[in-house]
């Protein structure tokens, strides 16, 4: 079993490329005025001093070439794109975990983009957005995050439909307008749409549709897993690829315990490679050895049959990194045999 510890970025020379070219899209206009979450965000000017609260919204940035407009960045439960390595080397960290506010401040920023509202929502531990508001910090919250919390009592909410790279192009789109690099914006959002519909292409060899679960991790052997939902960004890869996620429930973050997983029957388990190492499962090697030594869960088809894959943890979180996942996911099932 190949374990993949980091991303390939097969179009990242190319949207460079795109990017080097003549501005295509119109400067932006200031103060530009957006709605942003049920809120209402106002820019004076381009931010000088951004903070990149997640690592989608810092990745996002980076991939923009803004490292020189960013004091700091917090909360990375994966290391960098290897391609941005050295962009990501001059920025300031605050924190691979939640930063306090008072760090944040401390840099002097003019704008911070977070990219979980457990970060700067109503419930976050670090900053609510009215207490940026009350300093005349800016903030921006992804909009692929903001979900409902009135059906799943918890901070990550659910969906009643499934994700899609529309609203990470939204944000990509108002990051750059924020900026005012809307040209490099475009390119990008370009380059994603280009391996979107490659993607596409890709569905299973026999004409079945294939049922996925994706594992993100589990505190223990014997505790639930932390599993990607239905309608989430792990439920849009398995539509990408021809298939379905088997987890039906509609909140962002399911728990199930093993004999629910087992009743479900997956065709294939993904299994999360995360950095943060929180728990021993975090580890992808830890997630295969307990499916394969484990004496009901061993016995899954889906097991037997070897149909296990590995992805970066951070792309089941709606972000760019879920296009980067996607593509792993599809390397390893063209080599199994199971897509085109």
């Amino acid at each position: 079993m190949r374990v993949f510890k980091s991303l390939a970025v097969p179009g990242f020379a190319a949207v460079l490329g795109l990017i080097a070219t003549p501005a295509l899209s119109s400067p932006t206009t200031y103060p530009l005025t957006l709605d942003n979450c049920g809120a209402k965000v106002t820019i004076a000017k381009a931010p000088a001093r951004a903070i990149g609260l997640g690592q989608n919204s810092a990745e996002i940035m980076l991939l923009l070439g803004l490292e020189d407009k960013m004091a700091g960045t917090a909360f990375w439960p994966s290391k960098v794109l290897p391609e941005l390595a050295e962009a990501n080397a001059k920025v300031k960290l605050l924190s691979v975990e939640f930063p306090t506010f008072e760090s944040i401040l401390a840099q002097n920023p003019d704008f911070v983009a977070a990219a979980l509202p457990s970060l700067i929502g109503p419930t976050s531990k670090v900053a609510k957005r009215e207490d940026f508001d009350k300093v005349g910090i800016p903030s921006y919250i992804s909009p692929s995050t903001c979900l409902n919390t009135e059906k799943v009592k918890d901070q990550y909410g659910s969906r009643d439909r499934l994700w899609n790279m529309d609203l990470l192009y939204k944000e990509i789109d108002e990051l750059s307008q924020i900026f005012d690099v809307a040209d490099r914006g475009q390119a990008l959002i370009a380059d994603f749409k280009k391996r979107e519909a490659a993607l596409r292409a890709s569905v299973p060899k026999d004409g079945k549709q294939l049922s996925y679960v994706f594992w993100f991790s589990s505190q223990s052997p014997s505790a639930d897993a932390y599993l990607g939902g239905k309608n989430g960004a792990s439920g849009f890869i398995a539509d990408l690829l021809g298939g379905k996620n088997a987890v039906t429930a509609e909140a962002e973050w399911p728990t199930l315990g093993w004999e629910s997983i087992i009743a479900a029957n997956p065709d294939v388990i993904v299994v999360a490679n995360l950095d943060r190492n929180r728990w021993e499962l975090d580890k992808p090697e830890a997630k295969i050895k307990f499916l394969n030594s484990d004496p009901a869960v061993s016995q899954m088809p889906a097991v037997k049959n070897k149909a296990i894959v590995v992805m970066d943890g951070q792309a089941m979180n709606p972000t760019i990194r879920t296009i980067y996942g996607a593509e792993q996911v599809a390397e390893q099932l063209k080599a199994l045999g199971l897509i085109k």
